[in-house]
């Protein structure tokens, strides 16, 4: 038996059957992270020996007939900027190298509840400010499929892990696609849940408003296996909502007969690789088979939604890294004299050159008169985005569109053309503006390089983009093994 290649639901049922032990399945990833990690470069930091004891006590619930957590033994990676603690929580850079927290987010709290082990903190592109996982402090993460390609990002580390084995499972974040364009690139599931149905306490803040923790399995069934652990309101985070818990497992094989499908004429008519909407066509055909009924629609202010993501994520950036000034917590320059060298030194040492990029852009929009009007500006479009899918929403049950309009790009090809890079979130953005919910997973192949198929729903209807999935994915038989 290749214990790596087990779905995640297939380890927990020969666990609880006692066919594998839960120290058996940790082990096995272990070796298989010591086997490619070299060469792939998914986690920052490993947490082994507290993952042989977290399986030393699913194992003991066993042996003593406990009941045990729904991600009992189950080992799964988690992205750098997610709050661990007493383990170091780096965001991917300098400015947090040696950063070790005093306290343990929520979504940490819920897995361990669950009985999920974690085996560490994977790689991501420094505090989740880009596309590719290129701009982490600790190295370039590369595509399992293609190692000359990037594995997407901001979450990139957590999706090459997935994809190559080393875990069945992970937690990304995503602000403006940053779960659903590398689970893309590497050819796994996605889920970018309703802003306010995971807790965001514990996540290191890139855009307030538009962050959420996602979870990634290499199938739908694991995917939302993975979000079934860590939903639900928190006290400490005032965005979470108090939403009915749902059975997304029990559901997934509802199918979709009757669903009301929308695709958007404006999504299909952007510059996209020909190759990739041929896959996406193939995609709707698919789905019109199996019971759904597929329309055309439109989103009249789709064409503005990056323009108003960059400025309302940069002016939010900006606020955010203001905390990171070498007098409270991380790097703190050994080069000064006075008080302003101090802070001057310490950001320009600690910081990469993509989040000065960032902070520089909102701190010009936050400070000067024309760009508070163009930061309001994009406030009311941001509505109207949201507005055209609520119209949507009230006669459709879920929206199609590709995950991105490009295959994985080279490593170092962004540093040759940006704007190509920062584009491979245009369909994802709109979904973080209006705080739906939405998953990309495989769809087909272009040149043996994976496509994604992004399927969005309405706020808190998680069960309609898994439902549509789960009937996709089991029709196509693509993706993660079986």
């Amino acid at each position: 038996m290749d214990i790596v290649k087990l779905t995640a639901i297939e380890m927990r049922e020969k666990l609880k059957n006692k066919e594998i032990s839960s120290k058996e399945i940790v082990n096995a990833h272990f070796d298989r992270i010591e086997e490619i990690e070299g060469d792939l470069n998914s986690f920052i930091t490993l947490t082994k020996e507290e993952a042989l004891r977290a399986a030393d006590r699913v194992d003991n619930k066993i042996k003593n007939g406990e009941n045990l957590g729904i991600l009992a033994g189950i080992p799964i990676g988690v992205k750098d900027n997610i709050i661990t603690k007493d383990i170091r929580t780096t965001c991917g850079s300098k400015i947090l190298e040696n950063f070790i927290p005093p306290y343990e987010a929520t979504v940490i709290e819920k897995i361990k509840n669950a009985d999920g082990i974690i085996l560490g903190k994977t790689n991501m592109d420094e505090f989740a400010a880009s596309y590719s996982t290129e701009t982490s402090y600790f190295g370039v993460t590369k595509n399992p499929i293609d190692k000359d390609r990037v594995p997407g990002g901001s979450s990139g580390g957590s999706t090459a892990a997935v994809k190559a084995g080393e875990v069945a499972l992970a937690l990304g974040s995503d602000t403006g696609g940053s779960n659903r364009q590398p689970a893309s690139y590497c050819g796994v599931v996605g889920i970018k849940p309703t802003y306010g149905l995971v807790s965001r306490y514990g996540l290191i803040s890139l855009a307030n408003s538009l962050d959420q923790i996602g979870t990634f399995g290499r199938n739908v069934a694991d995917a939302a296996l993975m979000l079934e652990a860590i939903v639900g309101q928190d006290a400490k985070d005032p965005t979470s909502m108090d939403i009915e818990k749902a059975d997304y497992l029990g559901k997934l094989k509802e199918g979709i007969e009757g669903m009301k499908i929308a695709l958007p004429k404006e999504y299909m008519s952007m510059d996209i690789d020909n190759r990739i909407k041929e896959q996406i066509m193939k995609s709707v055909k698919l789905l019109e088979k199996l019971g759904g009924k597929v329309e055309e629609v439109s989103l009249p202010h789709s064409e503005h939604a990056w323009s108003t993501y960059y400025l309302i994520v940069v002016s939010e950036i900006s606020s955010n890294m203001a905390r990171f000034d070498g007098i409270r917590y991380g790097y703190r320059t050994k080069n000064y004299e006075t008080l302003d060298e101090l802070y001057i030194n310490s950001r320009t040492e600690g910081f990469g050159e993509e989040i000065k990029r960032s902070i520089i852009a909102g701190t010009y929009i936050l400070s000067s008169k024309k760009g508070k009007e163009y930061y309001n500006k994009a406030l009311k479009v941001r509505t109207l985005i949201k507005e055209d899918f609520d119209k949507v929403f009230e006669e459709y049950d879920i929206v199609l569109a590709p995950t991105t309009p490009n295959l994985p790009f080279k490593i170092g090809d962004s540093v040759k053309n940006p704007f190509e890079m920062y584009n491979s979130g245009i369909f994802n953005i709109p979904a973080n503006l209006a705080g739906l919910c939405a998953i990309s997973l495989p769809c087909g192949y272009v040149d043996g390089l994976p496509v994604g198929l992004q399927i969005m729903g309405d706020r808190f209807k998680e069960l309609n983009i898994l439902k549509a999935a789960y009937a996709f994915e089991e029709e196509l038989s693509i993706g993660g093994e079986r």
